[in-house]
């Protein structure tokens, strides 16, 4: 019988002593931390193969980093909060050539408007990559805080770097290497330079909770109407839906591209996207005219379940009006995007896309957006009116007012 009492008292004695050490423990730690809890640092995963920009120096400090804190309880009821900033918004772009101030405008557009903040990532010839990041660099402050970026070096498989290269135009097929050379990103939007933001991206981006699980990227019919389209008149090659896709806006989910198997006319099995694109390059690049847009109309000609299409108001180019307005949605709000391809912003073919551009170009950041941007931009395209697209001048600005209501708001007084 004392056997068991002596146990029972030691067991008594050890359960004590080890409560009071986990006590000091706990109060310890919450003295440590001044009684708010754990903290923790995420550091998201470095893009590989990119030369930083000279954004990693100025700006906000160190932008690739997000703190996370987890707070303690909350005086009215308990339970933990978690916050960190919202993550960025991923734009791409490629710039070789005469194309530095083109694709400085196209920035300027996406940074004006766009409300969340933007990762851009600039692929350009080595020789402009100083020209990018003196020219960014430049931006007023709250205009830089709005953005991060990087500049990398074109680059493309090292087998056929040549070919690659010089497909359609200088460096235009580097946008189908995006997600081998940006693995850790998940999703992005790649838009040519050539193209204008008249809202925010955020509108754009959106379309990525759209997708639905078979779906990997988006882009807007190359025509509305077959018959003045290019793709099933002329095409000699399998092309995606009734009129073809364009690729000067396309947005992409990276992480399922990765992933999937791709049909093909090539074999009977399924290719991942590093397998697919070099042999289906060498099977029609005969008889392909817009290069690596032809390559993307046949991948998803074969796959058009992997594929949304948003519409026409998000790529809106010469082709929706040179013959007469069809494109619907942006008779009905207005141009989303405005895509000047054709050479349209640098000519005076269509003189309604030239005006916009230069009224983007022109604008000073801080200004008032109404008198130095949207009445000079109305007053030019009423200049316009004498060609076809012009007939149609208020789509270009239908949407742009709206947008440009918000900049006032964002710009801080006294800039």
């Amino acid at each position: 019988m004392r056997r068991y009492i002596r146990a029972l008292m030691l067991c008594t004695v050890f359960a004590v002593f080890s409560g009071l050490y986990v006590y000091s423990k706990l109060f310890y730690s919450d003295e440590l931390l001044g009684g708010n809890g754990p903290k923790r640092v995420f550091i998201p995963p470095r893009v590989p193969g990119a030369s930083r920009g000279a954004t990693d120096k100025t700006g906000p400090q160190n932008p690739h980093w997000y703190i996370m804190r987890q707070k303690g309880r909350a005086e009215a009821g308990g339970g933990s909060v978690e916050s960190r900033p919202e993550p960025p918004m991923h734009l791409a772009v490629v710039a070789c050539g005469e194309r530095l101030e083109e694709t400085l405008t196209m920035i300027k557009s996406a940074v004006l408007f766009s409300i969340r903040r933007l990762y851009l990532h600039i692929f350009a010839e080595d020789q402009l990559h100083a020209s990018f990041t003196e020219a960014l660099e430049l931006w007023p402050g709250f205009i830089r805080s709005r953005f991060i970026y990087t500049v990398y070096s074109i680059s493309f498989p090292s087998e056929n770097a040549a070919e690659w290269k010089k497909l359609f135009k200088p460096c235009a097929s580097q946008r189908l290497f995006l997600p081998l050379i940006l693995k850790d990103v998940d999703s992005i939007v790649y838009v040519d330079s050539d193209v204008l933001f008249l809202q925010p991206v955020d509108g754009l981006w959106a379309f990525l909770s759209q997708l639905n699980s078979s779906q990997l990227a988006a882009m807007a019919p190359e025509h509305e109407e077959p018959r003045i389209a290019w793709y099933n008149r002329f095409a000699r090659h399998p092309f995606y839906g009734r009129t073809g896709i364009n690729s000067g806006v396309m947005l992409m989910n990276m992480t399922r591209m990765r992933n999937a198997f791709f049909k093909n006319d090539m074999t009977s099995v399924g290719l991942r996207w590093e397998e697919l694109l070099m042999p289906l390059l060498q099977k029609y690049k005969l008889n392909i005219t817009w290069g690596d847009q032809d390559l993307l109309n046949i991948i998803f000609h074969h796959n058009p379940d992997t594929l949304l299409e948003f519409p026409c108001q998000w790529n809106y180019r010469p082709d929706h009006c040179i013959y007469g307005s069809n494109c619907a949605s942006a008779e009905e709000d207005g141009i989303y995007i405005l895509h000047g391809n054709r050479g349209v912003y640098h000519n005076h073919k269509q003189p309604a896309f030239r005006a916009v551009y230069e009224a983007v170009q022109k604008y000073s950041f801080g200004a008032d957006p109404v008198t130095s941007l949207l009445d000079p931009l109305e007053e030019e395209l009423l200049k316009t009116t004498h060609t076809y697209c012009g007939k149609s001048h208020m789509i270009f600005t239908k949407r742009l007012a709206r947008s440009l209501a918000n900049i006032n708001r964002k710009a801080p007084h006294g800039r």
